[in-house]
């Protein structure tokens, strides 16, 4: 199964091992739908907890989660999902000081780590919480760290007895292909392969990041400063125009072979089963400015950023000109 439904597991393996009062689940905010229908499929009520801006980027607010604890009860409280790997502007939650708190208050810790694996800081982080804190399980996605079909997640931890209680919980029997797609892949990369490609992702980023920086400032605009993003990188998009000619940005680059980015405009929102979130899209709920995310996992090339970055290059060129020529026309008919 893939992340989403993996996490349900979880939170549903957790329900039996806690009071019968535990509804709650604190979620430090990160805006993928996936997050928000897990807890909800699973019959918990999401918590919000929204994070803190440091310059440009989006970090856990450590104590706004202990005053939550606070206010809500341990006892009510089923565990926090956080995450690592996400898209800028959100920087990973601070996995060892969430861990740390987890294990004061005796709450119950996943981590949805789902492009972490192929990021050795993310690993870092979860290490470094299991050594000081809690972590019950933490779940990662096939596709995105092994190259493979979508469809599969694997879910980790330090505790055997748990982990295989989520697998239990599984109702019937699952599809042997996730698997398979794994074992085929990491016995033609071998170690030497897959930990080269590890290698070669980290330089592309950088490389992303430098190639990002030049055509941001070449149209006027910048490299947001997110140094806890390890995968996604983000550069501004002024102006104040409105939702439609954001979206207009985004299917440009569609229409040009270039998916995976993120075009997020203010002001954006939207209903994910009981939650209404404002700012949709950025994590939060008034992020001072647009912007446009790209990030370099496993598999990609340098050739490729170069491929990407001279689209985006034309595609903001012709953006620009056609925002500036609405606002001429705009002011010629007031």
């Amino acid at each position: 199964m893939a992340t989403g439904m993996v996490l349900t597991l979880c939170l549903l393996t957790l329900r039996d091992k806690r009071p019968k009062s535990a509804r709650y689940v604190l979620w430090p905010r990160i805006d993928q739908k996936s997050c928000i229908k897990c807890m909800v499929t699973a019959g918990f009520e999401p918590v919000v907890v929204e994070g803190k801006l440091v310059e440009d980027e989006l970090q856990t607010d450590i104590d706004e989660l202990h005053r939550r604890i606070s206010l809500l009860g341990a006892d009510n409280i089923l565990c926090v999902l956080s995450t690592t790997s996400c898209f800028a502007p959100r920087g990973p939650d601070d996995l060892p000081k969430v861990a740390a708190l987890c294990r004061e208050y005796d709450i119950p810790h996943l981590v949805n780590n789902a492009y972490g694996l192929q990021s050795s800081k993310c690993m870092h982080l979860i290490e470094e919480a299991a050594r000081i804190g809690r972590i019950d399980a933490f779940v990662q996605s096939t596709d995105k760290n092994f190259m493979v079909p979508v469809g599969g997640s694997v879910v980790a931890g330090y505790d055997k007895i748990f982990l295989n209680d989520i697998a239990q919980m599984y109702p019937g029997r699952a599809s042997g292909s996730p698997s398979v797609d794994v074992f085929i892949t990491l016995l033609s990369l071998g170690t030497g392969g897959y930990k080269k490609l590890l290698k070669e992702r980290k330089e592309v980023f950088e490389f992303l990041k430098v190639e990002l920086s030049a055509v941001a400032e070449k149209h006027g605009e910048r490299l947001l400063s997110t140094p806890s993003n390890s995968i996604s990188a983000a550069i501004s998009l002024g102006g104040d125009c409105d939702r439609k000619t954001f979206t207009l940005l985004g299917s440009m680059l569609f229409a040009r072979n270039v998916s995976g980015t993120r075009v997020v405009a203010r002001g954006e929102v939207k209903e994910v089963g009981p939650l209404k979130l404002n700012g949709f899209g950025s994590h939060t709920s008034d992020y001072p400015i647009s912007y446009c995310t790209a990030a370099a996992a496993i598999g990609a090339t340098k050739e490729e950023v170069v491929l990407f970055v001279k689209r985006l290059d034309k595609v903001l060129r012709k953006w620009k000109a056609n925002l500036k020529d609405s606002r001429v026309q705009c002011s010629n008919n007031q």
